[in-house]
């Protein structure tokens, strides 16, 4: 880590491949190595503590010479800036006409709890206490409706914030008056600016691919495979840097009794597809353990077989996941979709916004604006990579 930037590393996968416990042995591993580690848990299945062999709680413990451990409590940890605008919004929904206790319950917009795990990340960047932070994430579905929560939230608050202007001086009274809706007060609209503030900066922080890095726990199993491999494509698709694949549970190699062999076969045939579909980047191979991974000693023995003399938390691979380029007189902007297929694909311009489509996610692009004053004339998808070309200005 470089002066005072705390080096990030987030893992994610599929329920059940290990990643708590490859988390919690990278952990270790740079504790001893003197980095001072804190590992926190955002998964709301909490294993963490189970890894370690150790209760653990909301606050960070110490648990070892320069390793600290949080299982996050994400209910208390909502905290006051979403108390707030909750309560304005059960007001809302109650005078829609739902029932106030199912009101309250639809107030927290998906990914909120998740996301107030991850806030502590900022805290602990601006704290100083913390040279390395290890995030073990929940599976991969919420962990990636999560790290597109911040662009959610910026569409929320670009046709919000207009309507605060507005209704200090205008809107407010009127609508009070003659409608009684429960209009946002100054103090909703204080905490939702200063919400979408730390939202952004965590944002930023993890979105610096030189500091902060997501890491793919993945087993060589086809269906792990084909998941991980999505995730790497949404992953690129938010800007988020991946920069190293850890395959757990490998058989080990001189294993004889023949019952194994077909599965030996399979792992070994998944994993040439791993190889080959995420080269670039580092691949590290883990063999099943003669033991279940609890406890330090055990965590030691995954850390060295992951990383041998290595050390985990250098940044393996930094890949850029869009770029904008000029060619002839026109702009190219280009977008690392690995694993995608055109038909999954599909585009839509409105003013400054991109919106990309692929299967069932959204991005939102928002254009610098020598683009957003530009068409799209065309869209190619070559070799994993989507390339959009900007032409001729807009009328």
């Amino acid at each position: 880590t470089e002066g005072n930037e705390m080096r990030i590393i987030l893992y994610t996968g599929k329920g059940g491949v290990g990643k708590t416990s490859v988390a919690a042995a990278t952990a270790v591993r740079a504790a001893e190595m003197g980095y001072r580690t804190i590992v926190m848990s955002t998964d709301p299945a909490h294993s963490l503590g189970d890894s370690l062999d150790i209760p653990l709680s909301s606050q960070p413990k110490a648990v070892a010479e320069n390793l600290w451990a949080q299982e996050v409590d994400v209910l208390h940890e909502l905290g006051t800036h979403w108390r707030t605008i909750q309560k304005w919004m059960t007001a809302l929904l109650a005078w829609r006409g739902l029932d106030e206790v199912i009101a309250e319950e639809m107030a927290v917009l998906p990914g909120m709890e998740e996301m107030a795990s991850l806030l502590y990340i900022v805290q602990h960047n601006d704290s100083g206490s913390y040279d390395v932070a290890i995030v073990d994430c929940a599976p991969t579905g919420e962990t990636l409706r999560l790290l597109s929560f911040p662009e959610v939230l910026r569409w929320w608050m670009e046709r919000i914030f207009p309507l605060e202007r507005m209704t200090a001086s205008v809107v407010r009274p009127i609508v009070k008056t003659f409608f009684n809706v429960p209009v946002p007060s100054d103090e909703v609209f204080a905490s939702i600016k200063s919400l979408f503030a730390e939202i952004e900066r965590m944002r930023g922080i993890l979105i610096d691919g030189q500091s902060s890095s997501m890491r793919l726990v993945v087993n060589p199993e086809k269906m792990v495979v084909k998941e991980a491999q999505r995730t790497y494509t949404y992953l690129n698709l938010y800007g988020y840097s991946t920069d190293l694949i850890v395959c757990n549970r490998m058989l080990p190699v001189g294993l004889k009794d023949h019952y194994f062999d077909s599965w030996k076969e399979t792992q070994e045939r998944n994993l040439k597809i791993i190889e080959e579909g995420f080269t670039p980047i580092p691949i590290r191979t883990v063999p099943l353990l003669d033991q279940e991974v609890v406890g330090f000693p055990m965590l030691r023995r995954m850390g060295e077989a992951i990383f041998g003399e290595e050390d985990p938390t250098q940044t393996y691979f930094v890949g850029q996941a869009r770029e904008i380029t000029k060619e002839n007189g026109r702009f190219a902007l280009t977008l690392n979709l690995p694993f995608t297929s055109k038909e999954e694909v599909s585009l839509v311009q409105a003013g400054d916004e991109l919106i990309v489509h692929v299967g069932n996610q959204k991005r939102n692009i928002i254009l610098p604006r020598m683009l957003a004053e530009l068409k799209t004339q065309e869209a190619r998808l070559e070799d994993g990579r989507l390339r959009i070309i900007f032409g001729e200005e807009k009328k």
